[in-house]
Parts: C-alpha cells; structure tokens; sequence
C-alpha cells in the first residue's frame, strides 16, 4: 500500500470513526452507512480529479488490503500452535 493509498483510507476511516460510531454494521443496511460516508468521498474525488465510485471502489480495496494485513499479523503473533482451519 503507498502512502498516498494508506492516507486516503485513514481519511475515510476517522471520518467513519466519526459518523458511524454509533452504528451497529450489522443491523444498518450498507445502503444507509454508504450515505453516511457519501461526503468524504465526494471530498476525496473532488482533490483527486475522479468519481465518487472510484473512491468508492479504491477504499474498499484498500480496506480489503489492510484487513487481510491485520488478520496475517494477527495469526502471525499467535504462533504455529493456534494455527487452524475451521471446517464448514
């Protein structure tokens, strides 16, 4: 992830931080926490000469990048030992 990538990800997430705070994501349909995160995109397009759903596209990669960042370090802490698969 550059820098630039990293910052603009970390913009949308304080601003989620900030207007979704209260929100339980699993009882709020997408649809509404979209809204709620519409201004910041429309901030972010506007300073970078694109569309609203190439940010939108863009942040969603991005968040996708960082979770499955999070999750390795995260099985990378816990050692070899709670290494396991969940059989469905």
């Amino acid at each position: 992830m550059t820098d630039a990538e990293k910052t603009l990800l970390d913009r949308i997430n304080t601003y989620a931080e900030d207007v979704l705070g209260d929100i339980d994501p699993q009882k709020t349909p997408v649809s509404m926490q979209l809204e709620k995160l519409k201004p910041i995109m429309e901030t972010l397009a506007r300073e970078n000469k694109t569309s609203v759903e190439d940010i939108f596209i863009q942040y969603m990669d991005l968040a996708s990048e960082a979770s499955a960042e999070a999750d390795r370090k995260f099985k990378e802490e816990l050692g070899p030992d709670f290494d396991f698969k969940m059989d469905n």
